[in-house]
């Protein structure tokens, strides 16, 4: 697991391999990751955007952008969690993502950024 506190916020990611979902003959490499957002600040936030890059060993890049995670623009609230899990498929067995949230503070309205930390996506045939 990797973590880090941007603004008062800290991310935590956990990766898994997908083998049901994955083909590696094909190249087709399917990762779940589980993300765990933690307001350490005395006012609530409002989780707006996401800002994906996402990098195999290949060369594929990718960048993505859309609103909120799965579905949600969460609120959370001072001293508490948000947690959420979402896929990625890759073209090769390793590769690694990283990205950041638009956040609102809904005390001041004032928008400001949370880095995800880069995590590393590595299938288990890999790590011999």
């Amino acid at each position: 697991m990797v973590s880090k506190i941007s603004h008062g916020v800290r991310t935590s990611v956990e990766t898994f391999y997908q083998h049901s979902y994955s083909n590696p003959v094909d190249g087709n490499f399917v990762f779940a990751y589980r993300i765990t957002i933690e307001n350490q600040n005395t006012f609530s936030i409002k989780l707006l955007h996401r800002h994906w890059r996402i990098f195999d060993s290949i060369g594929f890049y990718k960048e993505v952008d859309g609103e909120g995670v799965v579905g949600v623009t969460p609120v959370i609230n001072p001293n508490k969690k948000y947690q959420y899990v979402s896929s990625c498929q890759l073209n090769s067995e390793m590769g690694c993502m990283s990205g950041a949230y638009e956040m609102e503070n809904l005390y001041t309205k004032e928008l400001f950024k949370v880095i995800i930390p880069t995590f590393e996506l590595i299938a288990p045939l890999k790590m011999n």
